[in-house]
């Protein structure tokens, strides 16, 4: 049985991140002094005593028109409220009641959902009485707060048990288990990352069929790594999906101010925890200095790779620019050879539909083991076709070559004098694995081992 779900709102900066990352015990949500720094819902598993559930950050409630930046990130709070079981409303205490706090306390009351009034920033005199003036929204028993000290946690345990009682969910369901690769019920985590304004976010909704998360014509607007568990339905199986939508990566120098530095943190975590990362290109300018560099930083941390070349609804001549496209991936990611490249337009859903497929693909391939006999019978093969350089009138033998781990496939080979074998016959190995098993793009890693002198002590 699912978890409930908690929505955390209030106005801007009244701490509602910092309560969140204090319920589910990491610092998954942006924090800053700067108002209105969150801007997309998100959602992470909490625990409160013995009590477990889905806290959904959201962003700052504020009054502004429908299609304006704020009224959509208003839009977004307001889904959250509508999908959960029990809010949380936050408020500065130090600050005391503002007009806004009243007016979206109405918004609460008027979904009908059971409200928690957390007087935040409490310690100390200033906020006793903030904590007081919070009795006049007429939703219960304000509770004195402090989500940077955890002061009020007790409180808050005996106010939100006996709502979430009759929708918790069963704790069986959620024990950790041992899972394989291709476990039917392990979600596969995928991170759409690329430069700003390259159309991630609508990439994200496209999928999933809803306006999730939020995205607009400002560069920009994504600021936290969202994660949303959603199921594609393959034609062969069902696969569960955890996907992140990250925050535009920008050149290292133009990255000044302090917000902009945590949102690419968050971006370049939620890429060491993926396991395939869709890398979005602007079709009008594909292959930039920094779409290069990302994927170069993906593929060094051993992650699978998908170009997703988005706005192609805009180009004129489709097929000829496509055969350019590929040429330059062979030609700048030498890497990364038959890279799978999806052109598609997350506006119009053009091609969307063929994301998922090379998705997979790739996955599989991540998940590659080859069978050592297979592969000492390749390297014999490949080894009498071009042998290995002789270094300083002495040859290089290689004598033995296995697979010690996938994800991405790793192999160990055992030859003498392995730290002198030139970084060409290195490329050449690994360019074989490649062709021989059918492993294309993924990252192949090759490592050589010296083998052990018995005589050595």
């Amino acid at each position: 049985m699912a978890l409930s779900k908690v929505a955390i709102v209030g106005r801007p900066n009244v701490g509602k991140s910092t309560l969140f990352n204090r319920l589910v015990g990491r610092r998954l949500a942006l924090v800053d002094d700067e108002p209105g720094v969150t801007r997309d819902r998100r959602e992470g598993e909490a625990r409160l005593g013995d009590l477990r559930f889905v806290a959904v950050d959201t962003p700052g409630l504020e009054e502004a028109p429908e299609k304006a930046l704020e009224g959509r990130m208003r839009r977004q709070t307001e889904k959250a409220i509508a999908e959960s079981a029990v809010c949380l409303f936050v408020i500065d205490a130090r600050a005391g009641l503002t007009p806004l706090d009243e007016t979206f306390a109405d918004l609460i009351r008027r979904q009908g959902k059971p409200a928690i009034v957390l007087a935040n920033k409490a310690e100390g005199t200033a906020g006793e009485a903030g904590a007081v003036e919070a009795w006049s929204l007429g939703m219960g028993e304000p509770i004195a707060f402090s989500a940077e000290h955890g002061r009020g946690m007790d409180e808050l345990y005996a106010a939100l048990e006996p709502l979430l009682a009759a929708a918790e969910g069963d704790d069986e369901t959620l024990a950790d288990e041992e899972e394989g690769w291709d476990d039917p019920l392990k979600p596969l985590r995928i991170a759409v990352v690329g430069r700003p304004n390259a159309g991630k976010s609508t990439l994200v909704n496209r999928v999933l069929g809803e306006e999730r998360v939020l995205a607009g014509p400002e560069a920009g607007i994504t600021r936290d790594a969202v994660s949303v568990e959603w199921t594609w339905r393959g034609p062969d199986r069902d696969w569960p999906v955890k996907l992140y939508d990250t925050a535009g990566l920008r050149r290292k120098a133009k990255v000044v101010s302090k917000l902009e530095k945590l949102s690419v943190a968050d971006a370049l975590r939620a890429i060491r925890f993926a396991e395939v990362v869709a890398l979005l290109l602007d079709a009008g300018q594909p292959f930039e200095k920094q779409d290069l560099q990302i994927a170069d930083l993906v593929l060094r941390e051993g992650r699978a790779l998908v170009i997703a070349v988005n706005k192609w609804d805009l180009v004129e001549d489709k097929d000829a620019r496509a055969r350019d496209i590929r040429a330059e991936a062979e030609r700048l990611l030498p890497q990364a050879p038959g890279v799978p490249i999806v052109f598609l337009s997350a506006l119009t859903g053009r091609n969307i539909d063929r994301l998922m497929p090379a998705v997979v693909k790739v996955y599989v391939d991540w998940n590659a083991r080859v069978k050592t006999p297979d592969l000492n019978e390749w390297l014999r093969a490949a080894t009498e076709r071009h042998p290995p350089p002789a270094v300083s009138g002495r040859r290089i033998r290689i004598k033995y070559i296995a697979q010690v781990k996938t994800r991405p496939p790793t192999f160990v080979a055992h030859c003498t004098r392995a730290d002198e074998l030139p970084a060409s016959y290195r490329r050449y190995l690994v360019n074989g694995i490649r062709e021989a098993f059918d492993i294309p793009a993924v990252p192949i890693r090759l490592m050589l081992k010296k083998p052990e002198n018995p005589y050595s002590d």
